[in-house]
């Protein structure tokens, strides 16, 4: 049986206040196991993989996911201290990336399942649905010291229920944006000293979201719709006009009306670029107020941004429009290149929801009670970060890289990182000195390395 290293216990230290001292010891055997079984990140699969299949009282560690008592908010207060600990221990301020993600499950106890629009699977004007839980994820960007693409870290996920799901459970509809609010209170009160950027996708452009962004004292980077209502500043009301004062003046064009006039005053830049390329761009920004009716205008700054792309199938070159804003219109940093540039490394976290598929079981869970698919997701996605942090301690400057004859590795992905943890928890060291460790097996070297590749490396 495998047992916890010197190097788990210490990283794991740290999350001792939040369980009982039973319930800790079975985390840290879960934790191993998650981390080393391949395919489906069971409770069962953990067990198998530690040697544990033949544990006559199997049941107490299904019962840490839906039965023991602690809090998955305590654990990420923790983990985003552990982050911030091991990234930036001298930063002044957080990149934050916040977006949704879909966990595909179907079952009649899945309290938290609904229909919802599958990214992955929709193409052009061709709309998806697929039956599943959608998770609201927020994640730390941090610079890793194994490759020179920023990491997006996830530390806190909770699930968004479609309207008709909370109709069923007679509970009122909480949408994205309102989680995003509630959550960002919680992590301003965890960091009030810290300047905080949050960087999201279109689907969080709203008012209310922007206003509790500027209320917490946090700058909030997304998409703007280019139709979206755009007013100048109310000016001085005359003394003889009686009633309340305006909140909002005159109208003004709308982006999509700006981008058609041949008038607008655009501006050249060179900006970082997706896919690790320069882009030379146009820019144009303007602080206003945003407004929708029925609610309080907010004072943003936009950019709208255009640029020359070239289809690699027919090789047509297009010019291509989008608008973005930010909450902040006082901090002279935040310029229009700031702006797009934050933008722009908001991928990362896409490439993390990616890298959970793909290498630890996201989406194979098969619990059916509601508050072990509560804890479950959010694990498996700390588990990305817990991995992460783990390399980092083990390999603090140079990570070992899986090498082939055809293809030459430049930067570490996520999948060295975990390879380069399984080695180590599979490491004759970590084994216990038991009577049935006597009966060892000569191996040839050779053999035996390849082994370990294969079982390190299993996605």
């Amino acid at each position: 049986m495998l047992t916890p290293s010197p190097e788990i216990i210490q990283l794991l230290a740290p999350f001792t206040p939040a369980f009982t001292k039973p319930t800790f010891a079975k985390v840290q055997t879960l934790i191993c196991g998650a981390i080393l079984a391949p395919g489906k990140r069971t409770v069962s699969a953990a067990l198998r993989v530690l040697g544990l299949e033949q544990e006559a009282n199997f049941g107490k560690y299904h019962r840490v996911l839906n039965q023991a008592s602690w809090s998955p908010m305590q654990l990420s207060r923790i983990l985003l201290g552990m982050l911030i600990w091991a990234f930036a221990p001298s930063a002044t301020s957080l990149v934050l990336l916040v977006d949704e993600t879909l966990e595909r499950r179907a079952g009649k106890k899945i309290v938290y399942k609904g229909w919802f629009r599958d990214g992955v699977r929709s193409v052009g004007n061709k709309v998806a649905t697929t039956l599943g839980v959608r998770w609201l994820c927020f994640c730390l960007l941090v610079s890793v010291p194994w490759s020179q693409r920023e990491w997006a870290l996830p530390f806190l996920a909770v699930p968004v229920l479609s309207e008709k799901t909370c109709q069923k459970r007679h509970k009122p509809h909480r949408s994205s944006v309102f989680w995003t609010g509630f959550l960002l209170t919680k992590i301003r009160a965890w960091y009030p000293e810290l300047d905080i950027v949050l960087v999201a996708d279109g689907g969080f452009a709203a008012i209310e979201l922007v206003a509790t962004c500027q209320r917490l004292g946090v700058k909030l980077i997304s998409r703007l719709r280019p139709d979206a209502q755009l007013f100048d500043f109310a000016g001085p009301q005359p003394a003889s006009k009686r009633g309340p004062k305006p909140k909002k003046g005159a109208k003004l064009p709308t982006l999509k009306e700006r981008l058609a006039d041949p008038k607008t005053a655009w501006q050249k830049t060179t900006l970082a670029w997706y896919g690790g390329i320069h882009k030379e761009v146009e820019t144009v920004s303007e602080v206003c107020l945003w407004y929708t009716q029925g609610q309080d205008p907010v004072c943003i700054r936009w950019v709208l941004v255009r640029y020359e792309e070239t289809n690699t199938r027919t090789g047509k070159v297009s010019v291509k429009a989008a608008a973005f804003f930010c909450s902040d219109t006082t901090h002279p940093s935040i310029t229009s290149e700031q702006i797009l540039d934050f933008f722009v490394r908001r991928w990362n976290i896409e490439v993390t929801f990616e890298e959970v598929r793909a290498h630890l079981g996201f989406e194979t869970g098969r619990q059916w009670s509601s508050r072990a698919i509560g804890r479950t997701t959010p694990c498996l996605l700390g588990l990305f970060s817990l991995v992460v942090l783990l390399g980092k301690l083990l390999h603090p400057e140079k990570l070992p890289l899986q090498k082939s004859g055809w293809y030459h590795k430049q930067e570490a992905t996520f999948s060295d990182v975990l390879g380069a943890v399984r080695a180590h928890l599979w490491s004759a060291t970590n084994y216990t000195n038991s009577p049935e460790m006597a009966q060892l097996c000569l191996i040839p070297r050779a053999i035996w390395l390849r082994l370990q590749q294969v079982a390190c490396y299993a996605a």
